[in-house]
């Protein structure tokens, strides 16, 4: 009897590792904002819409440099482009850590997010340069666990820190952790340069234009706007709600985002295995269906029990999971090999730029009630639940087309 033939290889697996290590250092500095945002609104004396700004202002420098980096990004080793961002990253991370004011804070942010905004997408041609879609969602899956990783071992660390010695103390932490992991990157990761052998329009802006005037490329970017959007809008304030609305403690929450977090490891993988199973989009389907309602229900809550809060998150986050998962592993599949550089870093750029609006209108919409209680958020929640069934309808039309573009793939072999 043969010997079951392994999914992948060790240096497959070595990739898988290092990118959801490196993404979670890059989403744990964006998301490490939202837990702080009642510490920093009384540190440094500011109101939810400048709170807003700060996430916003991320996400929009963010989206900036994966427009201006799309029309090079097909053009270098991946490897190298990927070192030269995360470096600029972890210098605005130091920079983060020794702010001392909202100003210094604010130009911080954004010079980390010129970096930040590219390397995801990089992360994600390599991906898609190296396994086939058969097997991207359990790709993505365990990818993607670097979210759930952010809040099992980051939030409740960079909380504890936070605590003790100070809000500056968790940028400090992925700062040190980021540098070893580019050390490591540097050391075992190989040149990724096969993208380079096909022929490519030679013009850089030329290379923009046509990725940007490619009809189904725009489709696929209209629906990462509704996507992401729906995400972004209750994330910035969600640590404020839990506090001030929710009843719970600054103590309580490492417990809350931790016990939300292991779940999400464990939900991750199961997630990436069943949509390469059912399919990418119905797993998407599902897990939308899921989040709205629950975001119906979270966002009604008044005082509640720490362990009914838990249960709540841990089935918010898995619809989360389930939907994030399910719409990266498909819309790889929608650029051309020869393109995946520039389609990654403006679908990036569109990711963070929807981030920015989105924190934006949360800001806008979120009032501090004379009790310090935050008000409207049940209106919030339907404005995410609107962007919500919006993508779900724009996704719909993107499966079909990666249908059949697999479908006359398969043929000519």
């Amino acid at each position: 009897m043969k010997p079951k033939q392994k999914l992948f290889t060790r240096y497959q697996v070595f990739v898988i590792a290092i990118l959801a290590i490196l993404q979670f250092t890059v989403i744990l500095d964006f998301m490490v904002l939202s837990p702080l945002g009642a510490i920093l609104l009384d540190s440094l004396h500011i109101h939810t819409a400048q709170f807003g700004l700060v996430v916003s202002a991320y996400a929009f420098s963010a989206g900036l440099a994966g427009l201006l980096t799309a029309g090079f990004a097909d053009k270098y080793d991946r490897k190298k482009l990927l070192l030269f961002f995360y470096t600029g990253f972890l210098l605005g991370t130091v920079l983060c850590a020794v702010a001392n004011t909202y100003n210094f804070l604010l130009m911080a942010r954004i010079i980390t997010g010129l970096f930040a905004g590219v390397i995801g997408s990089v992360s994600f041609a390599i991906i898609t340069d190296m396994f086939v879609m058969e097997v991207r969602g359990r790709v993505m899956g365990f990818v993607q666990m670097a979210f759930a990783a952010s809040q099992v071992l980051g939030l409740p660390i960079g909380l504890v820190l936070a605590n003790r010695f100070g809000w500056h103390s968790p940028f400090y932490m992925i700062a040190i952790f980021g540098l070893i992991v580019g050390v490591i990157i540097v050391i075992y990761l190989k040149p990724v340069i096969a993208h380079l052998a096909l022929k490519q329009e030679q013009n850089a802006f030329k290379h923009l234009v046509r990725t940007l005037s490619n009809t189904e490329y725009l489709r696929a970017f209209a629906a990462t706007i509704f996507i992401f959007s729906s995400a972004f809008l209750l994330m910035p304030f969600g640590s404020t709600f839990t506090i001030r609305n929710l009843g719970m403690t600054l103590a309580q929450l490492p417990i809350i985002y931790g016990i939300t977090g292991v779940a999400s490891i464990i939900i991750g993988p199961i997630a990436g295995k069943l949509a390469d199973k059912i399919g990418k989009y119905k797993l998407f389907v599902i897990g939308s269906c899921i989040t709205i309602l629950m975001i119906i229900f979270y966002t009604r809550l008044g005082i509640t029990p720490l362990w009914e809060i838990v249960v709540i998150n841990i089935i918010m986050f898995a619809g989360i999971t389930a939907r994030m998962i399910s719409a990266s592993a498909l819309l790889s599949a929608v650029p051309a090999a020869k393109d995946r550089g520039a389609f990654m870093s403006i679908n990036a750029s569109v990711q963070q730029v929807s981030g920015g609006i989105a924190s934006m209108i949360a800001g806008m919409i979120i009032m501090e009630g004379a009790n310090g209680k935050l008000e409207r958020y049940p209106l919030l929640g339907y404005v995410a639940i609107a962007s919500m069934i919006t993508a779900l309808i724009l996704l719909y039309a993107l499966n079909k087309f990666v249908a059949a573009k697999l479908h006359r793939a398969a043929a000519t072999v």
